[in-house]
């Protein structure tokens, strides 16, 4: 399985050349990501893909100085668990 690669507003994983997780988020203003939408496929579900997704969005968010509000219910749900991204996280 390849490390989360940058696809435009996202972030996949794949496996033999198929996307198998994805995270997206789409810019709000120029300092604010919104986490919209989580994806794992149903075979790949367990191996906590989507928690390296939004840890991969919250890397990005620092490296370019960005808060993000997370919309999707996954990525809320990580914020609310993890401390550590408090730092990123618009409320």
């Amino acid at each position: 399985m390849s490390e989360p690669i940058k696809q435009g507003n996202a972030f996949v994983i794949e496996e033999n050349g198929e996307m198998v997780a994805e995270i997206t988020f789409v810019p709000q203003g120029e300092d604010t990501l919104v986490i919209d939408h989580t994806y794992v496929s149903e075979a790949m579900r367990g191996q906590k893909l989507a928690e390296t997704l939004v840890k991969q969005v919250v890397d990005y968010a620092r490296q370019t100085n960005k808060k993000i509000i997370p919309a999707c219910s996954y990525a809320e749900a990580q914020f609310r668990r993890k401390k550590e991204y408090h730092d990123v996280w618009k409320q």
